[in-house]
């Protein structure tokens, strides 16, 4: 596995918007204001020309268009380190103007995002034995007042910490409006976190992988499933799934697990951490989002620890599918250290 090298001060952060763009607010007015704090840090800054746009289809501009912009920066290396404006729908459509050969010749270089670019994040690590970083998007960055979860983001990507933990509350209801773009999270709901198989605590090394299970699942069967080779390289490692759904309901969360099992995907798994999902507390025909993920999960019989601080719901602890990490949790507190054994 490759880890790319950490930005320094004065180095170049780049951004690109292989999926949705800053071209509405709150976004916009996020994404400048991001920008004015990087530019104070002392950063260097390269705007990717897709970065305002918003004339494609679940995307910022064309497929194509949006595969040049991500091979401009991930093959050539326009920036130290590459975050994406945001999420969006079709992410996926970019992929076939993608170079992944070159990317993986290529210096690595990280890329943050989440959401829709799992597309990237998980391919990256896959496909090109390159880690990235599971993190907010840029417009996050704007935020009036950092969140810690913000500012661990960065950290990350400067080398300053290995190791961070899960924050305590989280926000149920957003009060970033047009109107008040820069709103920090509003964070009002305590942790729960639920365990499966373990007892209330964990203890485990392996190497991470996952996403977005929206997307994943759409890439389970296509050729840019790499899993089966990925798993067999890192086996020694064993493998801890990280996982958060968007746009599925609980029956689609059900279904879409049952969809990666089948496709030998959990395979050497050591842990499964859940994030909590967009559709926290639904039930349909008597399933909750607990039993969704345990009823295909659980026959792993390995520790499935869920509501962690992963995904949609903010804060999430920026991740790294890639990594070598030991993961610890007891009752409502979590914790995850890099290891950097690549």
């Amino acid at each position: 596995m490759r880890i790319p090298e950490f930005l320094k001060d004065g180095g170049t952060i780049g951004f690109a918007a292989p999926s949705f763009g800053c071209n509405i607010e709150p976004y916009k007015s996020g994404f400048i204001n991001a920008q004015k704090k990087f530019i104070t840090m002392g950063y260097n800054l390269e705007i990717g020309e897709n970065c305002y746009k918003g004339c494609g289809t679940g995307i910022s501009n064309t497929p194509e268009k949006c595969g040049e912009e991500l091979n401009s920066f991930m093959a050539k290396k326009r920036a130290d380190v590459v975050i994406s404006c945001g999420g969006g729908e079709l992410m996926c459509e970019v992929l076939d103007y993608v170079d992944f050969k070159s990317i993986a010749r290529a210096e690595p270089v990280w890329y943050m995002g989440f959401s829709d670019n799992t597309n990237m994040t998980f391919l990256l690590p896959t496909l090109c034995d390159t880690a990235a970083i599971y993190g907010p998007c840029a417009p996050a960055f704007g935020m009036r007042t950092w969140h810690k979860s913000i500012q661990d983001a960065l950290d990350i990507i400067t080398n300053k910490i290995s190791t961070i933990y899960s924050y305590g509350l989280w926000e149920k209801e957003s009060l970033k409006t047009e109107e008040n773009p820069l709103e920090p999270y509003n964070v009002t709901e305590k942790t729960k976190t639920q365990y499966y198989n373990c007892n209330g605590r964990a203890d485990i090394t392996g190497r991470l992988i996952g996403g977005c299970l929206d997307c994943l699942s759409i890439l389970a069967g296509t050729k840019y499933d790499k899993v089966p080779e990925f798993n067999e390289r890192y086996k020694e490692d064993g493998i801890i799934w990280f996982m958060e759904a968007c746009d599925l309901n609980v029956m689609g969360i059900r279904r879409a697990l049952w969809q990666l099992k089948h496709a030998g995907w959990f395979k050497y798994v050591k842990c499964f951490l859940i994030g909590r999902p967009l559709c926290f507390g639904e039930e349909l025909f008597g399933i909750n989002q607990y039993e969704a993920v345990t009823a295909v999960l659980g026959e792993y019989n390995v520790p499935v620890i869920m509501d962690l601080d992963i995904g949609h719901l903010p804060p999430m602890m920026p991740l790294i599918p890639g990594a070598k990490v030991h993961f610890k949790a007891d009752g409502n507190k979590a914790g995850i250290t890099y290891l950097y054994e690549f």
